[in-house]
Protein backbone atom coordinates (compact mmCIF):
# COMPACT_ATOMS: atom_id res chain seq x y z
CA UNK A 1 0.00 0.00 0.00
CA UNK A 2 1.47 3.52 -0.63
CA UNK A 3 1.23 6.46 1.42
CA UNK A 4 0.08 9.65 0.82
CA UNK A 5 3.44 11.30 0.29
CA UNK A 6 4.11 8.65 -2.26
CA UNK A 7 0.57 9.46 -4.01
CA UNK A 8 1.74 12.59 -3.94
CA UNK A 9 4.61 12.67 -6.57
CA UNK A 10 3.40 9.92 -8.74
CA UNK A 11 2.13 11.75 -12.17
CA UNK A 12 -0.55 10.48 -13.66
CA UNK A 13 -0.08 7.99 -17.17
CA UNK A 14 0.63 10.14 -19.92
CA UNK A 15 -2.42 9.77 -22.18
CA UNK A 16 -1.79 8.37 -25.79
CA UNK A 17 -1.94 11.64 -27.65
CA UNK A 18 0.63 13.33 -25.19
CA UNK A 19 3.00 10.08 -26.02
CA UNK A 20 2.89 10.58 -29.85
CA UNK A 21 3.77 14.29 -29.88
CA UNK A 22 6.52 14.88 -31.66
CA UNK A 23 7.58 17.45 -28.53
CA UNK A 24 7.09 14.89 -25.93
CA UNK A 25 9.00 12.56 -27.77
CA UNK A 26 11.79 14.51 -28.42
CA UNK A 27 11.97 15.41 -24.58
CA UNK A 28 11.81 11.77 -23.84
CA UNK A 29 14.81 11.20 -26.05
CA UNK A 30 16.92 13.75 -23.82
CA UNK A 31 17.34 11.34 -21.52
CA UNK A 32 17.34 13.08 -18.52
CA UNK A 33 15.86 10.33 -16.25
CA UNK A 34 13.00 12.05 -14.42
CA UNK A 35 9.82 10.60 -16.21
CA UNK A 36 8.13 13.29 -13.99
CA UNK A 37 10.15 16.28 -14.97
CA UNK A 38 9.65 15.72 -18.84
CA UNK A 39 5.98 15.38 -18.13
CA UNK A 40 5.97 18.94 -16.48
CA UNK A 41 7.99 20.41 -19.44
CA UNK A 42 5.66 19.08 -21.81
CA UNK A 43 2.41 20.51 -19.94
CA UNK A 44 4.88 23.63 -19.58
CA UNK A 45 5.52 23.75 -23.44
CA UNK A 46 1.79 23.14 -24.21
CA UNK A 47 0.85 26.28 -22.12
CA UNK A 48 3.61 28.38 -23.89
CA UNK A 49 2.64 27.58 -27.47
CA UNK A 50 -0.42 26.66 -27.30
CA UNK A 51 -2.20 29.08 -24.99
CA UNK A 52 0.28 32.03 -24.73
CA UNK A 53 1.38 32.27 -28.16
CA UNK A 54 5.24 31.85 -27.14
CA UNK A 55 7.60 31.79 -30.62
CA UNK A 56 10.27 29.40 -31.21
CA UNK A 57 9.65 27.22 -28.06
CA UNK A 58 11.95 24.12 -27.68
CA UNK A 59 13.37 21.45 -25.05
CA UNK A 60 16.68 21.10 -24.22
CA UNK A 61 18.47 19.09 -22.19
CA UNK A 62 20.56 21.17 -18.74
CA UNK A 63 23.45 18.25 -18.14
CA UNK A 64 24.63 20.02 -14.77
CA UNK A 65 20.45 19.71 -13.28
CA UNK A 66 19.42 16.58 -15.30
CA UNK A 67 15.97 18.29 -16.62
CA UNK A 68 14.30 19.71 -19.55
CA UNK A 69 14.13 23.36 -19.65
CA UNK A 70 12.38 25.40 -22.44
CA UNK A 71 13.61 28.06 -24.51
CA UNK A 72 10.93 30.20 -25.98
CA UNK A 73 10.12 34.20 -27.29
CA UNK A 74 7.16 35.98 -25.51
CA UNK A 75 6.47 37.31 -28.88
CA UNK A 76 8.41 37.83 -32.33
CA UNK A 77 11.78 39.59 -31.69
CA UNK A 78 11.26 39.51 -27.86
CA UNK A 79 15.26 37.89 -26.21
CA UNK A 80 14.93 34.15 -25.70
CA UNK A 81 14.23 33.21 -22.04
CA UNK A 82 14.58 29.94 -20.26
CA UNK A 83 11.95 28.19 -18.80
CA UNK A 84 12.60 25.52 -15.69
CA UNK A 85 9.32 23.63 -15.31
CA UNK A 86 9.22 21.45 -12.06
CA UNK A 87 7.00 19.23 -10.76
CA UNK A 88 5.92 20.57 -7.39
CA UNK A 89 7.09 17.24 -5.13
CA UNK A 90 11.04 17.75 -6.70
CA UNK A 91 13.30 20.40 -4.42
CA UNK A 92 15.55 22.79 -5.87
CA UNK A 93 18.77 24.39 -4.54
CA UNK A 94 20.58 27.38 -4.49
CA UNK A 95 23.26 25.91 -6.37
CA UNK A 96 20.24 24.39 -9.09
CA UNK A 97 19.34 28.13 -9.09
CA UNK A 98 22.94 29.44 -9.83
CA UNK A 99 23.16 26.88 -13.04
CA UNK A 100 19.99 28.08 -14.50
CA UNK A 101 20.66 31.36 -14.09
CA UNK A 102 24.15 31.21 -15.66
CA UNK A 103 23.13 30.31 -18.96
CA UNK A 104 22.90 33.35 -20.00
CA UNK A 105 18.75 34.44 -20.38
CA UNK A 106 16.18 35.82 -18.08
CA UNK A 107 14.71 32.41 -16.45
CA UNK A 108 11.23 31.80 -15.53
CA UNK A 109 10.66 28.91 -12.57
CA UNK A 110 7.66 26.97 -13.13
CA UNK A 111 6.28 24.97 -10.87
CA UNK A 112 3.63 22.16 -12.18
CA UNK A 113 1.25 20.71 -9.47
CA UNK A 114 -0.03 17.18 -9.52
CA UNK A 115 -3.86 18.74 -11.39
CA UNK A 116 -1.99 20.44 -14.02
CA UNK A 117 -1.70 23.49 -12.67
CA UNK A 118 1.35 25.86 -13.92
CA UNK A 119 2.70 28.94 -11.14
CA UNK A 120 5.81 30.74 -12.96
CA UNK A 121 7.68 32.76 -11.40
CA UNK A 122 10.55 35.16 -12.64
CA UNK A 123 14.21 34.48 -11.30
CA UNK A 124 16.75 37.09 -10.83
CA UNK A 125 20.67 37.02 -10.01
CA UNK A 126 20.29 39.72 -7.30
CA UNK A 127 17.93 41.46 -5.86
CA UNK A 128 15.40 43.79 -7.81
CA UNK A 129 13.02 46.63 -6.56
CA UNK A 130 9.56 45.77 -7.17
CA UNK A 131 7.57 48.12 -8.99
CA UNK A 132 5.45 50.45 -7.64
CA UNK A 133 1.59 49.96 -6.89
CA UNK A 134 -0.30 51.02 -9.88
CA UNK A 135 -3.39 53.22 -9.09
CA UNK A 136 -4.29 55.82 -6.23
CA UNK A 137 -2.74 55.23 -2.61
CA UNK A 138 -4.34 55.89 0.41
CA UNK A 139 -2.28 56.51 3.90
CA UNK A 140 -4.65 55.69 6.37
CA UNK A 141 -2.27 56.37 9.25
CA UNK A 142 -1.93 54.72 11.98
CA UNK A 143 -4.44 56.13 14.06
CA UNK A 144 -7.34 54.92 11.19
CA UNK A 145 -5.99 51.45 11.06
CA UNK A 146 -6.20 51.11 14.91
CA UNK A 147 -9.82 51.92 14.68
CA UNK A 148 -10.38 49.55 12.08
CA UNK A 149 -9.03 46.76 14.02
CA UNK A 150 -11.20 47.39 16.94
CA UNK A 151 -14.13 47.38 14.89
CA UNK A 152 -13.73 43.88 13.50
Amino acid sequence: MSSASDRAEEKPAAPGWMVQHPMYQHMRSLEVGDEAQVHAAFLVYMDLAEVRQWKDVSGVKCPELQVVLLEGREKDGAPIQTVLPLPVHRSLSHKSIRLALDRGAPVLLCAVASDSTLVYQRMTDGLVTPDPPVGPIQDLGRRQHRKRRQQH
